[in-house]
């Protein structure tokens, strides 16, 4: 999905080609957006799916939901949903072999412990059940009930959660639903490819064993990291040309 100016046409591009280079079965790359201009033409496009908004919204971070409509660009089947603001790095099988009805990253795998929030046990248990959107798989056309349900009252998803992943998690979680890749498959370039404090200053960014996607959760964001930016007094990031070079599937 694309939608406004945050994303450019190179991030679906480069998406595109990532999938392409590491999927060798037969499928189909759909982009849902609302604006087509600069994409490759191998990538099938689609109008961005209308999503009802509360009034005034302007706030479209619950947009990914309509994907869940009983019926989008003729699409059929088990389908992988990719955020652009990530790097496919090996073979992408593993994403359609695995069991489960539905399939999403564990938030908490892609950040580093928080002890402190264990003090509100209540709130701590939800967090560690929410999943993470930017890599899931579903059969598609077979959940329009997420999208029905949210629907029936946006106002209240708002006030009760703080996005759509969220929303989405807590809805599956509580159907017995919700099934997480393995804890190796999709990695944090922040906290498992860059070495934390000190090693860092002597330490080059590196690939994890096993991870087939590189995300960016928090802080910094994929242009910044690519562009050379997110550094900080106690994060060095060193030399990782290899991963803006599977970025652009060289």
């Amino acid at each position: 999905m694309k939608w406004g100016d945050l994303y450019g046409p190179e991030y679906v591009n480069n998406l595109r080609r990532g999938v392409k280079r590491h999927l060798a079965r037969p499928h189909r790359f759909v982009c849902f957006t609302d604006d087509a201009e600069g994409l490759d033409p191998d990538i099938e496009v689609a109008p961005l799916p209308f999503l009802k908004m509360r009034a005034g919204e302007t706030d479209l971070r619950w947009q990914k939901l309509s994907v869940f409509a009983a019926n989008l660009a003729n699409l059929s089947g088990p389908t992988l949903f990719l955020d652009l603001d990530l790097v496919i790095v090996a073979d992408m099988s593993v994403f359609f072999d695995l069991p489960g009805e539905f399939l999403i990253i564990r938030d908490d795998d892609l950040f580093r412990s928080k002890p402190l929030r264990k003090i509100n046990s209540k709130r701590n248990a939800f967090l560690a059940m929410v999943g993470n959107s930017s890599v899931f798989r579903f059969e598609f056309g077979k959940h329009p009930d997420i999208l029905d349900s949210y629907l029936a009252d946006p106002a209240k998803a708002a006030r009760d959660y703080e996005h759509e992943q969220q929303f989405l998690s807590d809805y599956l979680f509580k159907r017995g639903k919700l099934t997480y890749w393995p804890r190796d498959l999709c990695v944090s370039f922040k906290n498992d490819c860059v070495p934390g404090f000190p090693q860092s200053f002597w330490k080059d960014p590196s690939l994890p064993r096993n991870a087939r996607i590189v995300v960016f959760a928090g802080s910094p964001k994929m242009g910044e990291a690519l562009n050379g930016g997110g550094k900080k007094w106690y994060r060095r990031i060193g030399d990782f040309r290899w991963l803006r070079d599977f970025w652009h599937a060289i």
